[in-house]
């Protein structure tokens, strides 16, 4: 049978996370981070890659599954002929140590149960030795150990690399499950009781979820989301992963297969608006503080992506044993995305940290210095062609999107001064950036004749980037260029009333190398070329489906423009696209009516919850 993407759900302690068949395979889950080896990886291969089902014996995919209401604690249940039973998965938030806890519970009748565990390291390569201790399993290999123990204790052997246990459970009878990892030099940790972990974290996922300040439709869904983004919350440092996953395909046996266990730039002012706006504080000001410590230095090497606690190096390398979600080969690990010039990230940074400060976070003394010295680098970098927003591994353009985000750092860096000029910078000087670039996107990254902006100069390709225009403020909503950009991507990049984030088609492209040298502040020369060639947009082959948080774009830009019904309607269309259990990936195909990229995706998520507060904030507050 076929796996699908949405099939899956999510558990996690917000230092890594386990997908969930509804088979009740547990098919992935990295130890003991988000970005560590995976011990299970059949989700990228098959079940000799790794794996843990728990399911009664012979039954197939489950009847019903759910979240505990405003949880992140998943119950699985199967109504078979000799009864019914309920599997409770959850990941305790640790205190040392990454815990996996599975509980199974005899509803009604007398339900024999079969568990296979397959433990593989570093990502389904490494078969561990496995022996028994204090009546446990215990797997280990070079730096990995796991204990598996049951509560009460129930039959398991050993056969075939795996491990296997079969039991029988009647109406109020309860068998707990329990995977542990550690260090394989250090001793084992404590022993957790499953029981109160369980009830903890009923207890502390729902007191978090009753602070959200929303409270206006579709807020199921929208706590949904918010839970999502804080289950890809590497607690430690307040990053937050742009996915649990690596590799999930965004074309079904394609190649566009990435790595998305790292914390993006690009995400940040998105992301720190929702939670500000959602009423989640401290998690909005744990990310402002890991984006400070992850761009501190030179401005000239500021990344679009950094690791969980702001690591630079995240070398891409291919994992040739396995075969890939459908066979869409290869899998990635790492992403050399990180060392492509985005300059929209300097906007992105910038707009956060005046966003942190308008909405009154802590001051932090250093963040102004922060601010002075990457407008101190854009102020000529804006001129460079980049590789935009979508991390396009094909030549180097001048995208609009890019140029805009320069603005809006301009923008926010002048008011910042107006506000309080005590601050101190270039305000003449950044005034007259903000103006000069605001002029030439208007006349370079404008087409006239269809009236729209385009994604680059020289190119009459779109971009649902350009949806944003107007809501970082590049151009009031009611602007004929806004209406009209608005009108051309819903057609050009339109697909069964969702929205591409481009078109992957070859197209022939004018591109602009400008090459800057500089000594300190001083530019010593400036030269520049133009090129007209023929190119996929991206450089890559295949294609892809409709981008979820463009659409969600789309819908908020609607809504800025009083088209609200539409926008409504396109909104309630997106939310009928997650899963059953409330999960978005990063695209979806509408010919196929499948999820596709990696999941679940943050970016979606955030946009989920960003078109709801537009959408219906003001009725909340009214």
């Amino acid at each position: 049978m076929q796996r699908r993407i949405e099939d899956y759900a999510l558990i996690g302690d917000e230092q890594t996370a386990a997908l969930v068949g509804r088979d009740g395979s547990i098919d992935w889950l990295c130890l003991p981070r988000f970005d560590s080896g995976a011990c299970f990886a059949a989700l990228l291969g098959d079940d000799d890659n790794g794996h843990w089902r728990l399911a009664p014996k012979g039954a197939g995919l489950c009847t019903r599954r759910a979240y505990r209401p405003d949880t992140l604690v998943l119950d699985t249940e199967w109504d078979t002929d000799e009864g019914s039973v309920r599997v409770t998965d959850l990941m305790p938030q640790r205190d040392r140590a990454p815990e996996l806890v599975r509980i199974v519970e005899g509803l009604s009748g007398r339900v024999t149960m079969r568990g296979m565990l397959r433990l593989r390291f570093d990502y389904g390569s490494v078969v561990p030795w496995m022996r028994r201790a204090d009546g446990h399993r215990v797997a280990i290999a070079g730096p990995d150990s796991v204990w598996v123990r049951s509560e009460p204790p129930v039959h398991t052997w050993g056969q075939d690399f795996r491990t296997y246990s079969e039991f029988t459970v009647a109406a109020g009878d309860r068998v707990a499950f329990v995977l542990t990892w550690h260090p394989s030099h250090e001793p084992r940790p404590p022993l957790c009781d499953p029981f109160e972990a369980l009830r903890s974290s009923v207890e502390d996922w729902q007191a978090w979820a009753a602070h959200c300040r929303y409270d206006g439709p579709y807020r199921n869904i929208v706590v949904r989301s918010l839970i999502t983004l804080k289950a890809l919350t590497y607690r430690p440092t307040g990053g937050i992963v742009a996915a649990p996953t690596t590799s999930l395909p965004e074309e079904l046996g394609g190649v566009r297969n990435w790595d998305y266990r790292y914390c993006w730039l690009r995400d940040s002012t998105l992301t720190l608006g929702a939670l500000l706006e959602a009423g989640y504080l401290e998690e909005a000001e744990a990310w402002r503080n890991w984006l400070l410590r992850a761009v501190a230095g030179d401005p000239a090497d500021l990344q679009i992506m950094y690791g969980l606690g702001g690591e630079r190096r995240l070398t891409e390398y291919e994992l040739p044993w396995l075969r890939g979600f459908a066979d869409s080969y290869p899998v990635r690990v790492g992403n050399d995305a990180v060392e492509q010039l985005q300059l929209d990230v300097y906007g992105e940074v910038i707009d956060s940290l005046s966003l942190a400060r308008r909405s009154g976070l802590p001051f932090r003394p250093h963040m102004w210095a922060v601010e002075r010295a990457l407008m101190d680098f854009l102020s000529t970098a804006w001129r460079q062609p980049d590789e935009g927003i979508w991390e396009v591994r094909g030549p180097r353009r001048h995208f609009v999107y890019s140029k805009v985000m320069a603005w809006v750092a301009a923008d926010r860096a002048v008011r910042a001064l107006e506000d309080d000029p005590r601050l101190g910078g270039d305000l003449a000087g950044w005034r007259a950036m903000r103006d000069e670039v605001h002029r030439e996107v208007c006349e370079r990254g404008y087409d006239a004749e269809r009236n729209t902006f385009t994604q680059s100069y020289g190119s009459r390709e779109l971009d649902a980037s350009l949806l944003l225009i107007p809501r970082v403020g590049f151009l009031p909503a009611d602007d004929p260029r806004v209406l009209g950009t608005i009108t051309a991507i819903r057609e050009e990049l339109g697909h069964d009333g969702f929205v591409r984030r481009y078109s992957v088609q070859a197209t022939s492209i004018t591109t602009e190398s400008t090459d800057i040298i500089a000594e300190g502040p001083g530019i010593l020369a400036q030269s520049s070329s133009v090129v007209t060639e023929e190119h996929a947009i991206d450089g890559l082959p295949g294609g892809e489906g409709t981008f979820l948080v463009c659409s969600f774009w789309l819908a908020e830009a609607l809504h800025l423009t009083g088209r609200t019904q539409e926008a409504r309607e396109m909104f309630e269309r997106l939310v009928g696209l997650a899963n059953d259990v409330g999960l978005l990936s990063e695209e979806y195909d509408p010919v196929a009516g499948i999820q596709l990229g990696n999941f679940p995706q943050a970016f979606s998520h955030i946009g989920l919850v960003g078109t709801a507060l537009a959408l219906f904030g003001s009725e909340q507050a009214g």
